[in-house]
Formats: structure tokens, C-alpha cells, sequence
């Protein structure tokens, strides 16, 4: 029987390719919403399609468990990005969502850490030389 260690990092990670994955079709489809906040954020459409192929792959990296290190560390960097955005121009609750899109972003965020921690995974550029 595998251990904790092992369901934790693919309940985090697959939890947190969903989320990523699922957001897709607003993105490729060019839903109004995802048009009108992509806008705001001056970055339609390059920045929407973009981010979108770069979420599309994070999500196919974080299903595999032996890639899901890598799509973790580029999940961490993208949530980052969204939620600096929703703090500083878009705002927590965009379009009256009660802060939805924020919250993903959080969980994304907190499940994306929690698969390099508990792979253990050594960063070089963090740790000492």
C-alpha cells in the first residue's frame, strides 16, 4: 500500500489540474467574461490564448506524477500573477463572482506548494550553495 506522502501529492495535484484544465473553455471560446477581464488586464486576446496554453500544459504536468514537480512550480507562478492582478487592478470580487476566481486562484496556490512539499523537491535557486 503507498503512503500518506503519495495521496496527498496527487489529491493536491490533480485537484489543482482540474481547476486549471476546467477554466479552459472560457479561455479558448472566447466567453465575454474571460474577453471582458483579459481587457481590463490589457492583455486580450494574446495574453487570454497565451495564458491559456500555458495553463493547458501546467495541468497536463501536474496529472503525471513524475512531471507534477514542474507543473506545480509553474502553477505557483501563474496563481501568483492572478492573484497580484485581482488585488491590484481586476479586484477580489470581479463581476459580482463573490470573490470566486480569487479563491481558486488561493486554492490553486496552496495545492500547487503542497505537491513540491511533499515530493520534497530541492530547488537549486532557493537552497544554499
Amino acid at each position: 500500500m503507498k503512503n500518506k506522502k503519495y495521496y496527498i501529492e496527487r489529491v493536491a495535484a490533480l485537484v489543482a489540474a482540474i481547476l486549471l484544465l476546467q477554466s479552459l473553455y472560457f479561455k479558448f471560446s472566447a466567453h465575454p467574461d474571460s474577453i471582458k477581464l483579459f481587457t481590463q488586464l490589457g492583455a486580450e486576446p494574446v495574453g487570454r490564448i497565451g495564458l491559456g496554453i500555458v495553463e493547458l500544459v501546467t495541468g497536463l504536468l501536474l496529472i503525471f506524477r513524475k512531471t507534477s514537480h514542474f507543473g506545480a512550480l509553474i502553477g505557483i507562478g501563474l496563481m501568483i500573477g492572478a492573484i497580484f492582478s485581482h488585488i491590484t487592478i481586476i479586484g477580489i470580487n470581479y463581476n459580482n463572482d463573490g470573490g470566486t476566481l480569487f479563491a481558486l486562484a488561493c486554492i490553486v496556490l496552496i495545492c500547487c506548494i503542497t505537491v513540491l512539499i511533499v515530493k520534497d523537491v530541492k530547488l537549486p535557486f532557493l537552497s544554499k550553495r
